[in-house]
């Protein structure tokens, strides 16, 4: 009975058949990329889009960035990056991706690390303690730091505010996971 079914399902030319056969298997290939993509990531969504220009020229409006959790990368800040030469995106350490004050309700950003510093140090010459522990962060075409800025002001990124480190960026792929989601 199901032996007969299956050999139905997969050979017949039928159009609703041929239509369900062809939306499963679109369904299944779908499923493996997004399972092999969590798998890489360690966390979900695995991806996030590109809103803004504030990491032009390395990182555009409309791109797709694959992440990766930071239980499965280790972030260099661009302090370290220019000692050893690492550099990502065009530029010295890693871009993160994070959520100001840990709040869901906010757009993710998507900035490179700085520099890490402890609670109680001044975030840079001149500059108020650090009320908790975490990495001072800049997009690349920014003149100031988002810690001096409106986006995470007075406070340093901690690392439970962290999705994710960039690791690839595919262009104009973001524009088509805003439509499909409907994301602002």
């Amino acid at each position: 009975m199901v032996k007969g079914f299956v050999r139905t399902f997969m050979k017949s030319d039928n159009f609703w058949i041929s239509l369900a056969r062809d939306v499963a298997y679109a369904f299944a290939v779908v499923g493996a990329i997004a399972l092999a993509l969590y798998l890489y990531a360690g966390v979900w969504p695995p991806m996030v889009s590109v809103d803004g220009l504030s990491m032009y020229p390395h990182m555009q409006d409309g791109d797709l960035i694959i992440i990766q959790g930071i239980d499965k990368a280790k972030i260099v800040t661009y302090d370290d990056a220019v000692k050893n030469g690492y550099k990502t995106f065009g530029g010295y350490g890693d871009v993160i991706v994070y959520q100001p004050f840990g709040r869901k309700d906010m757009t993710p950003v998507i900035h490179r690390a700085m520099y890490h510093i402890n609670a109680s140090e001044p975030m840079w010459k001149g500059s108020i303690l650090a009320p908790n522990d975490g990495f001072i962060t800049q997009g690349d075409n920014n003149f100031l730091y988002d810690q001096s800025s409106g986006i995470s002001p007075n406070t340093p990124v901690r690392d439970d505010w962290i999705l994710g480190v960039a690791k690839y960026r595919i262009p104009f792929l973001g524009y088509v996971r805003k439509i499909l989601f409907f994301i602002p």
